[in-house]
């Protein structure tokens, strides 16, 4: 189990709700398979996908950053049981979509990116560091499947 402090628990809730999902969640998406092309494949039902301009105009890469974001609105309601909370996420992940975890750290870095540019000053080292532990514990989650 991990330990939240209180200030770890407010800050990761402030960055939430004063989160804009349908720019941040597209824009790491898009970000993460620009950056690490590799990540690509596991997106060949959404079309073309070959350069950054199509992925950032790609309405179903749009839609699945912003199905992404929303989805770790389930970590922030359940920050003391993360794990479980990702079970059968990490299952789908790891048996039916063959995903490599380690494009779940990809992605968070990513999304770590997009937040800090879009908070500027206030992204300090302390908010990064609570939101980039949350993101850890995200991951890890996600990635229990695999171990």
């Amino acid at each position: 189990m991990v330990e939240w402090t209180d200030f770890e628990r407010a800050t990761i809730q402030d960055i939430f709700a004063k989160m804009d999902y349908d720019t941040v969640g597209p824009a790491a998406l898009c970000r993460c398979l620009i950056v690490y092309p590799w990540t690509r494949r596991y997106f060949g039902k959404v079309g073309n996908i070959y350069n950054a301009p199509a992925i950032l105009s790609n309405p179903m890469v749009a839609a699945h950053g912003r199905v992404v974001l929303h989805g770790l609105d389930r970590a922030l309601k359940n920050m003391d049981n993360i794990k479980d909370t990702y079970a059968e996420l990490s299952r789908l992940h790891s048996e039916k979509l063959h995903v490599d975890p380690d494009n779940f750290r990809l992605l968070a870095d990513c999304l770590t990116i997009v937040v800090a540019a879009r908070m500027g000053a206030a992204f300090t080292g302390d908010v990064q560091a609570a939101f980039q532990k949350f993101l850890a514990v995200v991951v890890s989650s996600l990635g229990m499947q695999y171990h």
